[in-house]
Parts: C-alpha cells; sequence; structure tokens
C-alpha cells in the first residue's frame, strides 16, 4: 500500500482508538477468509439439498475462490478510484447481501452465481484492511497490528471447517452463509462511523479522477475468459471425456484458455498500466515462489475437500466430526508460524524453511496415502497435522524469498500476482483433486474386478459365507445369490473409492517432493533487519 511508504507524520491518525479500528476491519477479513473453508464439509450436504451432483457441489468452492482471485488485482485501483472506506463499505455490503442470496439458493446454480458475487466482494476486504491498519497505527506498532491481522487470516480457516459442520448437522447448511448476516450488519455499521480514509488517499482520489480513465478492460476481459474456461475445463472435464469430447465442448475450452493467456501475456507486457503485470517474474526468486505458492496452494484445498469427501463417503463421519478430524491441526499451525517468524527473523536463509516445508507436506500426504478404511479419527488428525505444518513453514518464508529481490517500483504488481497466483491454486487444487479422484475410481473398479472370479478361492469363499447367511434370512436361493453378489459389488465399490481418495494424496505427496527442486534454483534469502515477518 502507498500509505507503507509515507513518513508516519504525514499520515493523520485517527481519533479514535486504533484498536477499535483495528477489530472494526479485521472482523469482516476473519469473515471472509472463513468463508474460504466453511463450506468444505458441507459439499455433501448442499449437493442433496439443491438435488445436485457431489462432484458439481465443488463448484460452491472454486467459483469463489477464482472470483476472489479475478478481483485482487484491480482491488488497488478500486480502492483508490472509489475511495478506500467507500470500497471497504461496499464490498462488506455487497458480500453479506450475496451470504443471504447463498443461504437462500434453490439451484445449483444459483448458489454458484452468489458464490461468484460473494467472491468478488470479498476479494476487497483484505488489501483494504491491511491499508487501514497501517495507517491507523503509528510505525513502531504496525507489526503488532499486522500480527492481529494474521492470527484472524489464521484462525478463520481452523473455525471454518468444525463451525460449518456444527451448523450443518444441527441446523442446516444453510446456515453457514445466514451465519454472516448479523456479523457483517454490524460490521458495516461499526466501519461507517469509526473508519475515515486519511487526506493522502483522498488527494490520491481527486487526483486519479481529475484525469482521464485510464483502466485496463480488455485485460481484465482475457483473465476472467482464461480463468471461467480453466475451471470449466478441470471441472468437467472427466464428465465430457476430455479431448474425445464429441461436441467439441473441451476442445472449445482449452483453445480459448491458450489463445486468452498467450493474448493476456503479450497486451499486459506491451501497455503500461496492465491489470496484471507479468514483469515481476523476471526476477528468478520471485517466479519460483510463484509457482511454490500456488502448488501449495492446490495442495491445501485439494486436500481440505478430498479429506471430508473421504471421511463422510466412507468413513461415515458427520459434517461436525468431519471438521473436529480438520481443525486440530490449525492449532500447530499458528504455532508453527510463530516459531518459523521468529526464527527467520534472526537471520535465517528462508530457503531451509520452504525446502523443509515441501519435503514436510510431502511426508504428511504420503502418511494420509498409506491409511486404510479401519483406522480411527486420530489416526487421520495426525497425518493431517503433519502436513498443515509443512504448509505453516513455508508462507512467512516465501514471502521474504519472493520480494527480498523484487525491485521496489514492481513490488505492488508483485503483490497482486503473487495474491492471484495463491487463491487460483486453491481453485484449480480443488478441481484437480476432484478430477483425479474420479479417473482413479474407473482404474481401481478395472483393475479390482479383474480378481473377482469364480477361479479366486477368496471369492468363491466369500460368496458360499453370505449366501448361507442371506439363505437362512429369506429362504429364498436365488434372493441369497443376487444379495451376495451386491455384498461383494459394495465391496468393490468402496475399497476402489478409497483407494481413489487416498491416490489423491499421493499425487500431493510427490508434488510437495518435486518442488523442493525450485528451491535449489532461488537465491540466498534472508530478512532484511527490522522487518515484519509474516505469512499475511
Amino acid at each position: 500500500m502507498s500509505s507503507a511508504t509515507l513518513h508516519p507524520s504525514a499520515i493523520d491518525r485517527p481519533v479514535v482508538n486504533p484498536w477499535l479500528i483495528a477489530v472494526v476491519v479485521v472482523v469482516p477479513t476473519f469473515m471472509e477468509v472463513l468463508d474460504t473453508t466453511i463450506a468444505n464439509v458441507a459439499l455433501r450436504y448442499i449437493a442433496g439439498g439443491l438435488s445436485a451432483s457431489e462432484v458439481d457441489s465443488k463448484w460452491v468452492i472454486t467459483s469463489y475462490l477464482a472470483a476472489n482471485a479475478t478481483i485482487l488485482p484491480i482491488s488497488g485501483w478500486l480502492s483508490t478510484y472509489l475511495g478506500r472506506r467507500n470500497y471497504f463499505l461496499l464490498s462488506i455490503s455487497v458480500f453479506t447481501i450475496a451470504s443471504g442470496l447463498c443461504g437462500m439458493a434453490t439451484s445449483l446454480g444459483q448458489i454458484i452465481l452468489f458464490r461468484v458475487i460473494q467472491g468478488l466482494a470479498g476479494g476487497g476486504l483484505q488489501p483494504s484492511s491491511q491499508g487501514v491498519l497501517l495507517d491507523s497505527f503509528p510505525l513502531e506498532k504496525q507489526g503488532a497490528a499486522m500480527t492481529m491481522f494474521g492470527v484472524a487470516a489464521l484462525l478463520a480457516p481452523i473455525v471454518g471447517p468444525t463451525l460449518g459442520g456444527y451448523l450443518t448437522v444441527n441446523y442446516d447448511w444453510r446456515w453457514i452463509f445466514y451465519i454472516n448476516l448479523p456479523v457483517g450488519a454490524l460490521s458495516a455499521l461499526a466501519a461507517y462511523w469509526f473508519v475515515k480514509d486519511p487526506q493522502y488517499l483522498k488527494e490520491e482520489r481527486a487526483e486519479l479522477r481529475s484525469r482521464p480513465l485510464n483502466f485496463d478492460y480488455i485485460g481484465l476481459g482475457l483473465l476472467a475468459l482464461i480463468m471461467s474456461s480453466w475451471e470449466v475445463l478441470l471441472s468437467k472435464g472427466q464428465e465430457w471425456d476430455w479431448l474425445g469430447d464429441p461436441f467439441w465442448r473441451i476442445q472449445s475450452l482449452l483453445a480459448l484458455f491458450v489463445l486468452g493467456l498467450a493474448a493476456l501475456i503479450y497486451r499486459e507486457l506491451k501497455i503500461d498500466n496492465p491489470v496484471v503485470n507479468f514483469r515481476p517474474l523476471r526476477e528468478r526468486n520471485f517466479a519460483a515462489a510463484c509457482v511454490i505458492i500456488f502448488c501449495c496452494f492446490a495442495v491445501l484445498y485439494g486436500a481440505s475437500t478430498s479429506l471430508p469427501g473421504l471421511l463422510q463417503s466412507l468413513f461415515g463421519y458427520d459434517a461436525y466430526v468431519s471438521g473436529l478430524v480438520m481443525s486440530p491441526s490449525g492449532f500447530f499451525s499458528v504455532l508453527m508460524m510463530v516459531i518459523v517468524g521468529t526464527i527467520l527473523g534472526r537471520g535465517v536463509d528462508a530457503r531451509w524453511f520452504i525446502a523443509l516445508g515441501l519435503l514436510t507436506v510431502g511426508a504428511g500426504n504420503y502418511w494420509m496415502a498409506t491409511m486404510n478404511l479401519y483406522v480411527s479419527p486420530w489416526q487421520l488428525i495426525w497425518p493431517r497435522v503433519v502436513l498443515i505444518v509443512g504448509l505453516s513453514m513455508i508462507f512467512a518464508p516465501i514471502n521474504v524469498a519472493a520480494f527480498l529481490y523484487t525491485p521496489r517500483h514492481l513490488r505492488a504488481a508483485a503483490v497482486g500476482l503473487f495474491a492471484l497466483l495463491r487463491n487460483e491454486g486453491g481453485s484449480v487444487g480443488t478441481s484437480i483433486a476432484e478430477t483425479f479422484q474420479l479417473r482413479r475410481l474407473q482404474f481401481h473398479t478395472s483393475r479390482i474386478g479383474e480378481f473377482l472370479d469364480p477361479l479366486n478361492p477368496q471369492v468363491m469363499d466369500f460368496m458360499q459365507e453370505n449366501r448361507a447367511a442371506f439363505l437362512k434370512e429369506t429362504g429364498d436361493p436365488a434372493a441369497a445369490q443376487q444379495m451376495s453378489l451386491q455384498v461383494l459389488e459394495n465391496l468393490r465399490q468402496q475399497q476402489a473409492a478409497s483407494m481413489s481418495y487416498f491416490d489423491d494424496f499421493w499425487l500431493f505427496a510427490v508434488l510437495g517432493v518435486a518442488l523442493v527442486v525450485l528451491v535449489l534454483t532461488m537465491k540466498r534469502s534472508i530478512a532484511e533487519k527490522g522487518a515484519h515477518i509474516g505469512a499475511e
């Protein structure tokens, strides 16, 4: 934010207690981050309530993340053009209204539309909140203010699955959206009374409005085109048979994505004020960090949607218990971030933590991939803890490594591009996990079926035992035979589904370890003395 470059005396501080303002702006941010995870454990319930398939219900997650990523590159321009206070109030209001509409949705198409609106509004809350915090506190207290922001951003994903599960099981899945209404309304009122724009922002706004409107509409349109094409391609590819689609839907989407991406890169490198500035990618530390953060968030959200699906479909857990399995890892996440931030501040090279974190991510996913359907909840909690601890070791160091060598005049553009790739990584990871699981389900169903034949003595023993049990219950030999075959088929589907879910974690484990190679290409990255180190 431009406020960070001004001398403290150049900014008119608010009259009210800055910590009150901190609470006012952090609560909406907490609410927005909460909504990235609160629906994870409720997807099956949403699909059932809206008469949709469980596969298509993943769009509730991906549409929100994709919309959030789309708005991030222009949030700074919108904040300046509308006024940061006005943009912040608009974001809270639209986010709250969209939350209510999500709760009232009667079809999957409606809830996806309202989630897109919710994501577009929510994308402006985090950067606006950070800007308000920096302008409300003197320089010596900005670190404490940003720590408060970081803690809220970390606690929200921890609380999300458990709160979402509790509301879904004890009330209804619609309440995971309705809960935003009172919080959003109170936050909007509080922000209206207490949040003010400092004088320098008013001057910037007046200067911007006095000039001819120079906004990269074409770039924003191309960005929306490639992201929507990419999301539909990943989500519907399996259903439409990928490049074998006889109606050429996948082929058309692929062509739109490739041509749109090429046009976006060409245009953004040619104009002076691009909506997405690719020039920071010339610095190798930043380029490597972008790939790593994209893949890390893909792993985070892919694993965070695969695990509830596994627990609810095969273990028989409800949404609340699934949330309880996922949430304990959050405590270790906060603890690890504090430890890593402290050690980084003492001059340790950030690359060591990134590499160690990636290996830990691989170990956690590998551990999860070795599980089976006969484990207890606690045996699933600890692999999840290892995975999240590994990711927590990466977030603060990757911020240090990414921006340390980026030229100052490109840092604002670099932050926007970094945030865009981070959020889009989560969206892509959710789609890839779903697609990979479906393909591996077909593979394992076919492979297991190869061994289920009359020449297999274990199969014949299984059939004989079940036939005898069902015959005793029904007295009908034909019905007993059919029931025994159905039990065998159910067992085949159950085991194939479990292996397909565990294959998702295999994929994430391989990806985590493979990313270590990128760390070897990065330059030495030690945080500047006195710099605030955080994952926010």
